[in-house]
């Protein structure tokens, strides 16, 4: 859940990574899509007919704005489609997709507030827009709330007219729940859980995981989930230490699950910052999980469909000396990673200087090279990733940002927040999004 609280240009080259293939560099076009709310923890989504649509959760507002336009353009705003769903509001957390039926799904953690209780509530929404491609304002969509129950950190994926939406049960045992709708996100029903029945696996990551991306596979139909967690300690709920990413993969629609581990680091390590990512190519049915231990990046492959993994291997070095909030995409053996990092060693340290990377495979992931996206600092100071324990102004990029591929051109589009860029009326950052495009 995010709850939020009411430079001079960089003469960095690129950094070869040992053994790393020296492909051309890209380069990138940052565009700022400010908004007088401001905006953080971005979401990107592109479709086969190189359609873009941007969402960020609102700074000041509760409400999920987005914008849409084709690749290499500046989108356009169009409003935001869960400012009124039910008698939710939103702005908690975003994830967008655009399906090969040209249906735009979206999904957003919305806040119900109990009058006698004060209490609050955490629902997921789901958003199907038809026709994404020529309606703005989502003038045609479909909303509707599809659970109620305290839940937590959604995504969602498809396959043709097949739609699921994963998130936590944040208010009881913290395990992952799946829907999935058979009609292109019209009617939802529940299937099966990615961390139950499976053992050991079950009982470590129970209580303790951290949720990552859900991702359907169009060559094989098989349905992935990523996520964080490890051996737990003797208080079972509060302590752990989250050293492994772990994919669930499901043959049968979500029904069962079965989880394997692709990225191990030594008791004590921690992949909390904060979300795992999974991206799956479309051409060939590759696999790559990636997660920050709050130094490195991580990235591992899997050419066998999550049954087994290569050895992980660290994409970030020097000016992205400690890189955290990784974010994947993967197409026709093209891999693009990227990262907040800093030459700092800690993302605790008060004068840290962050920028936007990119550490990309031309050959599915043997080599990786990585290069600068950004022309200035995105953020100065602290990253902190403990969640709305963080002090003012070091958790202004919450939690994640997310990076896609054009299908048409192979070329890169990256959506990031960026706090130094507006102020509000206190003369305090207010963060927004920037959407970087390769030339």
């Amino acid at each position: 859940m995010r709850l939020r609280h009411l430079i001079p240009a960089l003469g960095l080259a690129l950094l070869p990574i040992a053994g790393f293939a020296q492909n051309s560099t890209p380069t990138f076009n940052n565009t700022p899509l400010l908004r007088p709310d401001g905006g953080s923890e971005p979401a990107l989504a592109i479709g086969q007919d190189s359609t873009m649509v941007v969402g960020a959760l609102s700074w000041q507002l509760f409400q999920t704005n987005v914008w849409k336009g084709p690749f290499g353009s500046t989108p356009v705003f169009q409003g935001a489609p869960d400012a009124n769903i039910g008698a939710g509001i939103g702005g908690g957390d975003e994830d967008w997709e655009i399906g090969s039926t040209g249906t735009l799904h979206g999904t957003t953690l919305m806040f119900f507030f109990n009058p006698k209780t004060h209490l609050k509530q955490l629902g997921v929404s789901a958003i199907a827009c038809p026709r994404v491609d020529t309606s703005g304002n989502f003038a045609h969509c479909t909303s509707q709330i599809i659970d109620q129950t305290q839940a937590d950190r959604q995504w969602v994926t498809s396959n043709g007219s097949h739609v699921w939406i994963s998130y936590h049960d944040s208010g009881h045992s913290s395990v992952i729940h799946v829907q999935r709708s058979d009609d292109d996100g019209l009617t939802w029903k529940r299937v099966g859980d990615p961390i139950v029945g499976q053992g050991s696996t079950t009982g470590d990551a129970t209580f303790n995981n951290i949720q990552g991306e859900l991702e359907a596979d169009p060559t094989t139909g098989i349905l992935y989930d990523v996520y964080a967690a490890g051996v737990t300690g003797v208080l079972k709920a509060r302590t752990t230490s989250f050293n492994k990413v772990y994919v669930s993969r499901s043959l049968d629609g979500g029904q069962t699950w079965a989880a394997s581990i692709a990225i191990s680091e030594p008791d004590g390590s921690s992949f909390v910052n904060v979300f795992p990512a999974l991206a799956v190519d479309p051409v060939n049915g590759d696999l790559y999980a990636t997660g920050s231990d709050s130094h490195n990046v991580l990235v591992a492959k899997s050419s066998d469909h999550g049954q087994t993994w290569s050895a992980q291997r660290a994409v970030n070095s020097g000016a992205a000396a400690t890189a955290i909030f990784p974010a994947i995409a993967a197409r026709n053996g093209v891999v693009d990673l990227s990262y907040y990092g800093t030459a700092a060693s800690s993302k605790n340290d008060p004068n840290a200087s962050w920028n936007v990377f990119l550490a990309q495979s031309a050959n599915g992931g043997a080599t990786y090279q990585q290069s600068l996206v950004t022309s200035s600092p995105n953020h100065t100071g602290v990253i902190c990733t403990n969640g709305t324990g963080c002090a003012p102004g070091t958790r202004n990029l919450l939690d994640l940002f997310e990076v896609a591929i054009d299908p048409a051109t192979g070329k890169a589009a990256i959506v990031y927040t960026n706090d130094l860029l507006t102020t509000d009326n206190s003369g305090a950052r207010l963060p927004q999004i920037v959407l970087a495009q390769q030339k």
